[in-house]
């Protein structure tokens, strides 16, 4: 039988509820019925007991540093600010040998500054929340801090931005260790969008007076619905009345990319569910993504997702068999 894939939270006292619950309701709960087996979930004391929320709950951590070590995803969460300034000795050695020995290695907010203090983010591009963005930037000058985003993959450490962003990284590796169509069903049964839109400048800078940052929402949902058509910025103008040159700035101010850009990650998405769940051949695929051409969704699949759509419907499909 496949092993568990274990996945070790980092407890430190006064850790904030929501960054400490959410790894906890997507990698704790037992969701064999979707992929078996599920993830093993892992509380392992980072520094001596007793260990609280900031909410002053008591936390049961029956493992330790050493079982963090062991763990195939070491998640580090949101920590208070005197461990910020002074991280533990010894949890940053583990960070480090946890990493050398192959393990993938994730911050939630200011997790981050962890991850950084033990090394791990030179070089790397990374996030934390916005609010603490220039003093983290300050603190690690060899980070390539990018306060724009939700969250950032580097492949082997990922992290991400404050609170809310948690689920967006969370789902984020349910999906890339199980696939979009999993991630998808993990997301409807929290009652939260699979993947969101933008980044968190749209929550980070004050909007105009009279605008809303959602106000795009009713053309993203009608484009979603015409993938297969061919969109094209005037016409995304069109359905929004504004000016394609409006539509290009509200884009970016919004969402942080372009309507183009936005379509395109939107039809890769979609091939991402119909590869895993249906027998479509990639040129049928193509042409329901809007793509129109099995060449150019070879192309551009694999310009965003670094495979072949055949190969991510290999992986993906046999992983989602009994």
């Amino acid at each position: 039988m496949t092993p568990r894939h274990v996945v070790a939270i980092a407890v430190t006292d006064a850790i904030p509820v929501f960054e400490f619950a959410v790894p906890c309701e997507v990698f704790g709960i037992d969701r064999s019925d979707l992929v078996d087996p599920w993830y093993e979930l892992r509380l392992c004391a980072a520094e001596p007991g007793p260990l609280r929320t900031s909410g002053g709950l008591r936390i049961e951590t029956p493992y330790g540093l050493d079982d963090l070590l062991a763990a195939d995803t070491v998640l580090v969460p949101a920590c208070r600010r005197a461990i910020q300034r002074e991280s533990p000795p010894a949890l940053l050695d583990v960070l480090r040998r946890a990493h050398a020995r192959g393990a993938r290695m994730v911050s939630i907010c200011s997790g981050a500054y962890l991850l950084a203090a033990a090394g791990l983010l030179d070089g790397r591009r990374a996030t934390t929340h916005w609010m603490n963005a220039a003093d983290f930037a300050h603190r690690f000058p060899a980070v390539k801090v990018d306060p724009t985003v939700l969250y950032v993959d580097e492949g082997d450490v990922l992290t991400s931005a404050g609170t809310g962003s948690a689920i967006d990284l969370c789902l984020h590796l349910v999906r890339l260790d199980h696939g979009a169509a999993v991630a998808n069903e993990v997301a409807r049964r929290m009652v939260v969008p699979p993947h969101r839109d933008g980044g968190q400048a749209q929550f980070a800078r004050p909007l105009a007076r009279g605008e809303a940052h959602d106000d795009l929402a009713p053309l993203l949902e009608w484009a979603r619905e015409r993938l297969d058509q061919p969109l094209t910025v005037a016409r995304l103008a069109e359905q929004a009345r504004m000016s394609p040159r409006t539509l290009a700035r509200r884009f970016r101010d919004t969402l942080g990319t372009s309507p183009l850009r936005w379509l395109l990650e939107q039809r890769v998405r979609l091939a991402q569910e119909l590869l895993e769940t249906t027998d479509e051949p990639v040129e049928l695929i193509a042409r329901r993504t809007g793509f129109g051409t099995a060449v150019s969704l070879r192309q551009h699949f694999r310009r965003v997702t670094s495979v072949s759509p055949q190969t991510y419907r290999h992986v993906f499909r046999r992983a989602r068999q009994p």
